[in-house]
């Protein structure tokens, strides 16, 4: 257990904000299954009927008797002050976060208690980093955002590459991801919201730099570039807008271990061009249609937050993602894959995560930190035994 004196005598280890949520509830279900002997955790939500017909199903399905149940409130910040209190860790599922997730970041951030979310959103993460890292460093807590398919395979996985390569030089790493599997109600409301707020996330963005200290010494650089035919994988590679390679970006810069100058670039990986091209032609018409408030509701009535597909669906559903990594006169070839991204391998990450920070051996890490930086290895390993595949395919000289 790593030891946090400072939460050891509040009544859960973990608390599972937005348990009755698509996402969430799968998330309550995979903790139920894999809960640790001795486990203390609830579930919390704005609905005690929803909860407690949760915690019912839960308690006969997994025969754990032990789980609690905590009224809170995006609206109402004392519930939330109160959720913190309770928890040496608490995951939430409750987005977007531009807009509902900031109460429940401050009161984390102020009672010391250690933060983790799904968020992929570029705006709310630098904001929560302005507003809130100086107090969650003071009191000791670990702020970490996008614990999901966004953005734990990609910063996890540019990790173990930079491991497999020499240490003090200068290194190189692409990311190329292939997915076949249906978007989150919860995701897509996340994406159309950043698409229509580019003013307000170059804002904060600009905010964020103003005040995070200067890189010294070393370079870390993430360009985006242009679709190019990558033939190290075989495949079209669209750069991503995603917020992947700022994550990869922010880990980089607080880890030495990433060498005196490290390049990371981040694609999705498409075999055939008219596929590529349509790819490009897509996200555009998405963005374009994000700006238009009538089009912006009518998209986001097609695929509500909360909604999601069958577990026949998401059983067939599955991602990879490649890495090519460089430096040091070696080349090497790693790779990250699982099932379903957008649902059952984001409850699994997030699970896991909550699980790594309540009990494992970690690194001295407080404020807003990547999961690359508080967790690293603990969390890798935890992966791997949950049946996400983390290997090296090939090493070779450059």
């Amino acid at each position: 257990m790593n030891g946090l004196n400072r939460t050891g005598d509040r009544p859960y280890d973990i608390v599972l904000f937005g348990a009755t949520g698509f996402v969430g509830t799968l998330t309550a279900e995979y903790l139920a299954a894999h809960a640790p002997s001795g486990l203390r955790w609830a579930i919390a939500g704005r609905s005690p009927e929803k909860l407690e017909r949760l915690r019912e199903r839960l308690e006969r399905s997994f025969g754990d008797p032990g789980i609690g149940v905590l009224r809170a409130d995006v609206s109402d910040p004392a519930s939330l002050r109160t959720l913190a209190e309770h928890a040496r860790v608490v995951a939430t599922t409750v987005g977007p976060y531009v807009t509902y997730g900031e109460g429940l970041v401050a009161a984390c951030a102020d009672t010391g208690t250690d933060y983790l979310d799904l968020t992929g959103e570029p705006e709310f993460v630098d904001l929560m980093y302005v507003r809130h890292d100086a107090r969650a460093r003071e009191t000791g807590a670990r702020l970490v955002h996008a614990c999901g398919f966004d953005s734990v395979p990609h910063d996890l996985g540019a990790y173990f590459t930079v491991q497999q390569l020499p240490e003090g030089v200068p290194l190189t790493v692409d990311g190329f991801v292939t997915a076949d599997a249906a978007f989150s109600g919860g995701t897509f409301a996340s994406a159309l919201g950043q698409f229509a707020r580019p003013r307000q996330l170059r804002a904060a963005a600009r905010d964020r730099r103003r005040h995070e200290p200067r890189l010294m010494g070393r370079r870390v650089s993430t360009p985006s570039g242009g679709p190019r035919h990558a033939p190290e994988v075989g495949a079209w590679a669209l750069p991503l807008p995603t917020i992947d390679a700022r994550i990869v970006r922010r880990s980089a810069k607080a880890l030495d271990r990433y060498g005196p100058d490290f390049r990371y670039r981040h694609y999705a990986a498409v075999r055939h061009l008219p596929s590529a091209v349509g790819g490009v032609a897509a996200v555009a018409a998405l963005v374009a249609a994000a700006q238009l408030p009538p089009l912006r509701r009518r998209l986001s009535d097609r695929l509500a937050p909360g909604d999601g597909p069958g577990p026949e669906k998401r059983a067939r559903s599955w991602f990879t993602v490649r890495f090519v990594g460089e430096g040091g006169g070696r080349r090497v070839f790693t790779e990250v894959a699982g099932g379903d991204p957008g649902y059952d391998e984001t409850a699994k990450m997030l699970a896991e995560a909550a699980l790594c920070l309540a009990f494992d051996d970690l690194p001295p890490a407080s404020g807003q930190v990547t999961t690359a930086v508080s967790m690293g290895d603990a969390l890798i390993e935890r992966l791997r035994a949950a049946g996400i595949r983390f290997r090296v395919a090939a090493t070779r000289p450059s």
